[in-house]
């Protein structure tokens, strides 16, 4: 299982040829994404009306983890220890992070400068 960070997904969406794109390529190798439910409200906030419908086809065929009290333990570790180094990153990205780390997943993204701070979390790239 791969947990797809929001960066991948806006690629996605902005690319005409979406063979180019990261989702295209993971999605041929791997055949398990999922993605947070706070990467599931990214986009749904984010989301233009033109890319409604692909969204929304899209997110039904995505495993779409929930953010529970044990993704809630981890994000606060995860923030702590950003807190402590003096490398803090966007709530939202601690929040996928976590979520990564606690279902014990790799993490596939664009926004390797964020996850990258984040200790034992495993990012494909």
């Amino acid at each position: 299982m791969i947990l797809l960070d929001s960066s991948i997904l806006i690629e996605l969406f902005r690319k005409k040829d979406k063979r180019k794109t990261s989702f295209f390529s993971l999605s041929g190798i791997h055949n398990d994404l999922c993605i947070s439910s706070i990467t599931y409200y990214e986009i749904g906030i984010g989301n233009r009306k033109s890319h409604y419908d692909f969204w929304n086809k899209l997110s039904d065929n995505l495993l779409v983890l929930p953010f529970d009290k044990n993704c809630s333990k981890t994000a606060i570790e995860v923030h702590s220890n950003l807190l402590k180094l003096n490398k803090m990153i966007d709530l939202a990205d601690i929040f996928i992070g976590a979520t990564a780390l606690t279902y014990k997943i790799p993490i596939a993204t664009l926004n390797i400068k964020h996850f990258d701070k984040i200790r034992d979390l495993e990012i494909l790239k």
